[in-house]
């Protein structure tokens, strides 16, 4: 499910909504805070970013902001400081046709890339945060009652 070297990782689930669905989820900053454990409980600064969650680890105090490519199927999450965002974190979306797989499934990638300075604890936590993440973003796209178009 995962593959990871020093300087990125990557973890990927088959998961049982469209493409379009998953997209959706993965862009809206509101459900970050319900699958990131470095962000949960996300809330916008102001309307439409950047935005503010807490780590599940020590409740710190996180910021980010979010661009989303539709066309792409792909997200990028800044994070850092406020004017100082970078693109460290990205989900991709791979559609059913693209890889010959259901019409209502798709796959989910989840990836990082380990900041210079990052120490090997913290880029161990990260991608083991990662490899549950991608548990918990299937498990809220297929068990979700709001989640439709299945």
């Amino acid at each position: 499910m995962s593959q990871h070297t020093g300087y990125a990782h990557c973890a990927t689930a088959l998961v049982n909504v469209t493409a379009a669905v998953a997209f959706d989820f993965l862009a809206d900053p509101l459900s970050l805070g319900t699958w990131s454990l470095g962000c949960m409980r996300t809330q916008a600064s102001r309307p439409g970013g950047p935005f503010v969650g807490f780590s599940l680890y020590n409740d710190a105090q996180v910021w980010f902001n979010i661009e989303a490519h539709r066309e792409l199927l792909l997200v990028d999450y800044l994070v850092g400081t406020v004017g100082n965002f970078k693109p460290r974190i990205s989900a991709r979306v791979v559609a059913a046709e693209t890889c010959d797989l259901e019409a209502a499934q798709c796959y989910v990638s989840l990836m990082a890339w380990r900041p210079a300075q990052m120490t090997q604890d913290q880029w161990a936590k990260l991608c083991s945060a990662h490899e549950a993440e991608i548990w918990l973003i299937k498990s809220r796209l297929e068990g979700s009652d709001s989640v439709s178009n299945r």
